[in-house]
């Protein structure tokens, strides 16, 4: 099934873990990817694995010029714009608030906040041009709870969600839905790697073996909900969010074979 046949989509932070998986995913339903992100090895790459119907651009997405410049190369190199995916993202290392640094604060704010906000931005004219499109926003779950030690990850996502809500009632007349995911934890390197020196990686402090669906959730997990989301098959979906972690905000799962007393 080729879902995406002669579309043109853009995606952020696609040379890492999930961005990768959905630049791959994309393409395997026959889209034109533009595979953006700061790690130009990894991105260039990627592009040359995924052939024709792919294209790497360097992209800081809290830098207004850069995205200009990414979604004239998609323009130029595919056509305007159908779909958007922000999906770039960033922890800063575990701290208290009372410990935190502010330059970190500000640093993860900028990519996961102000780096939507700026792709909406730039992408909007070419959606409107191509007709209408997709945006999704990767938010998570962590943009629904309070996260000790995270707070500017926690704070970024909890922004996704609103400013997904608003962008869907200003792009809605010129046929451009916009959604957000909000993954619960991932098995990428984001999660199973330091996030510094000496730091134990996010996934020690996590498991899933209390919740519904007892394992990490996959980046294709994830790949195959966004695809759905962008795709005409959700074509009465907009601002609205999908949430993605196998039950951990429902809580404690029943035990096996546990059954309530009933009076």
């Amino acid at each position: 099934m080729n879902r995406f046949e002669n579309k043109t989509v853009l995606i952020t932070g696609a040379a890492g873990g999930m961005g990768s998986s959905h630049a791959r995913s994309f393409h395997a339903e026959g889209a034109n990817v533009v595979i953006t992100d700061i790690r130009e090895e990894e991105g260039r790459a990627l592009a040359a694995e995924l052939g024709e119907r792919a294209v790497f651009v360097r992209l800081d997405v809290t830098d207004q010029a850069q995205w200009a410049a990414a979604v004239r190369t998609a323009e130029v190199t595919f056509g305007p714009l159908d779909v958007l995916v922000n999906n770039a993202g960033i922890l800063a290392p575990t701290a208290l608030i009372e410990d935190g640094d502010l330059a970190a604060w500000q640093h993860v704010i900028d990519v996961n906040l102000t780096g939507t906000y700026l792709g909406i931005q730039a992408a909007a004219p070419s959606l409107r041009a191509a007709g209408g499109g997709s945006v999704v926003n990767i938010a998570s779950t962590s943009g629904h709870v309070g996260t000790a030690l995270i707070a500017p990850y926690v704070a970024s996502k909890w922004g996704v969600r609103g400013l997904t809500r608003t962008a869907a009632m200003e792009l809605a007349r010129d046929g451009v839905r916009v959604n957000s995911i909000d993954p619960g934890v991932v098995n990428t390197p984001l999660i199973t790697e330091p996030l510094h020196p000496g730091a134990a990686p996010v996934s020690d402090y996590y498991s899933p073996d209390a919740f519904a669906i007892k394992r990490l959730a996959e980046p294709w997990d994830i790949s195959r909900l966004l695809l759905f989301l962008a795709s005409d098959e959700a074509s009465f979906i907009t601002g609205s969010e999908h949430i993605a972690d196998g039950g951990m905000l429902l809580g404690p799962a029943l035990a096996s074979g546990q059954v309530q007393n009933q009076s």
